[in-house]
C-alpha cells in the first residue's frame, strides 16, 4: 500500500462495477475478521466545527498533537491529496475476561481498560486493512482497470475516525463521545482506508439514539463528560493514566480508584452495550493475567519486566514511569495494608522525583487510613 495517495487522476470505474467492488470488499472484510464496513466521502464540516470548539476550550489538555496539522485532521482530502472515498471498518474487541464490575469492586486488583488486555490493535488492524486493499487491487486487475491508490489508518494519524464512521453508517457518536452501534454497542476498534477511487457511499447515520439517557455522564468518576458529546480530557481517567506524562492533580487521584490504565465506566453503563458480543479474535484475549492481577504484583515489576510483559501491547504507551505512577495512586486508594506501605516505601528509594511524589501521596493516604482504623 503506497505511503501517499498521489494527485494522479483516479481510474474511472463504471457504476455497476463500482457497486460490485464494494460488495466484494464487504465480503472480504468479513473474511478478515471485520464486523462491518461502510464508505463515505471526505466532507466533515459539522465535526470540524466541533473539533475547533474542543481545542478552543483547551479540553485536549497536554495532547498538543491534536492541534497540529490544521484542517487536515478534519479534511481527509487535505491530509492525503487525491482522496475521494474513505472505507471504514469496525472490529469487535470485547474480551472474554474477568467481569469489569468484579475488579472495580475491589481495591486490591488492578483495572486495565478492556481494549488493552490483548495484543496491540494497531498492527493487527492495519495489516488486515492492507490485505483488504490488496483484494481490491486484485478485483480491479481482473476487470482490466488501473489500480487505485490508498493508505490505511487505525488510530495512528490525524484522522477523525468516529466522524468518518458515523458518516459511513457504522453508528452515531454518543454522549460519551464514543461511536455507538445499535447491534454492537461501542466495544470495537475502527480502521480506515483513504483511496482515490470514487466509490458508492453508504447511508450516513444521521439519528442519535441516546435519547434522554445520561448514564455515561452520571457515572463518570471525575465528571469529565461536561455535556453531551463534550469531553474534558484534562479530567478523563484515560487521559490521566495514558496520555499525561506529568503529575496527576491531587484532587483527581482519589477518584481514579484502582484504574491503572484507562477507564471503561461510560461504556460499562451504556444500555446499548447489552448487545455487544465477546470477540472471537484470539489476539484480543487477555495476556499475562492483566484482567485480574493484584496491584502489588504489578507494582513489583521491574522496568525489564514491564517491557517484556507489555511487548506488543497498547499498555506500552504509558511507559514504565506512568505505570508506576498510576499504580502508586491505586495503592494509595486501597484500604490500609502494611504490605502496601512496605512496597511503596521500598519502591520510593529507586524512582525519580515525579514517581516519588506520587508514592509519598500514597503513603500519606495509607497512614491516614491506618490512623482511622486504629481509632475505631
Amino acid at each position: 500500500m503506497p505511503e501517499n495517495v498521489t494527485r494522479a487522476s483516479p481510474p474511472k470505474i463504471p457504476g455497476q462495477l463500482a457497486s460490485a467492488l464494494v460488495a466484494h470488499l464487504a465480503q472480504r472484510s468479513r473474511e478478515l475478521g471485520f464486523d462491518e464496513m461502510g464508505i463515505c466521502d471526505t466532507r466533515l464540516g459539522e465535526h470540524e466545527r466541533h473539533l475547533v470548539n474542543w481545542l478552543d476550550n483547551h479540553h485536549h489538555g497536554e495532547m498538543s498533537y491534536m492541534a497540529h496539522h490544521g484542517t487536515r485532521r478534519s479534511r481527509p482530502h487535505e491530509l492525503i491529496p487525491g482522496t475521494e472515498s474513505v472505507i471504514v471498518v469496525r472490529m469487535n474487541h470485547k474480551p472474554d475476561a474477568i467481569p469489569s464490575d468484579r475488579i472495580l469492586a475491589t481495591d486490591t486488583d488492578a483495572y486495565v481498560a478492556r481494549y488493552a488486555l490483548g495484543r496491540d490493535y494497531h498492527k493487527i488492524i492495519r495489516k488486515r486493512l492492507t490485505r483488504l486493499w490488496e483484494s481490491a487491487e486484485g478485483f480491479l486487475a481482473r476487470h482490466g482497470i488501473e489500480h487505485g491508490e490508498a493508505r490505511a489508518f487505525t488510530d495512528s494519524a490525524p484522522v477523525l475516525e468516529k466522524a468518518l464512521a458515523e458518516k459511513a453508517g457504522l453508528g452515531w457518536i454518543g454522549k460519551n463521545t464514543l461511536l455507538i452501534n445499535r447491534k454492537a454497542g461501542s466495544w470495537f476498534f475502527l480502521g480506515e482506508i483513504f483511496t482515490n477511487l470514487a466509490l458508492p457511499r453508504s447511508t450516513p447515520h444521521t439519528s442519535n439514539h441516546c435519547g434522554s439517557c445520561s448514564a455515561c455522564i452520571d457515572i463518570c468518576p471525575t465528571d469529565a463528560i461536561v455535556g453531551p458529546q463534550q469531553l474534558d480530557a484534562r479530567r478523563c481517567i484515560s487521559y490521566l493514566t495514558i496520555e499525561l506524562r506529568g503529575s496527576i492533580d491531587m484532587s483527581l487521584r482519589p477518584l481514579i480508584g484502582n484504574r491503572i490504565f484507562g477507564c471503561d465506566d461510560c461504556q460499562l453503563v451504556c444500555p446499548w452495550n447489552r448487545y455487544a458480543r465477546v470477540t472471537d479474535e484470539v489476539d484480543f484475549t487477555p495476556r499475562h493475567r492483566l484482567d485480574g492481577s493484584s496491584l502489588l504484583e504489578l507494582f513489583s515489576w521491574s522496568e525489564s519486566d514491564f517491557l517484556q510483559r507489555t511487548e506488543g501491547s497498547a499498555i506500552r504507551r504509558t511507559g514504565y514511569q506512568g505505570w508506576l505512577r498510576n499504580i502508586a495512586i491505586a495503592l494509595g486508594n486501597a484500604r490500609y495494608n502494611p504490605a502496601i506501605i512496605a512496597a511503596l516505601a521500598k519502591k520510593k528509594e529507586t524512582v525519580d522525583d515525579l514517581i516519588a511524589e506520587h508514592i509519598s501521596w500514597a503513603l500519606t493516604q495509607q497512614a491516614q487510613k491506618g490512623e482511622d482504623k486504629a481509632q475505631r
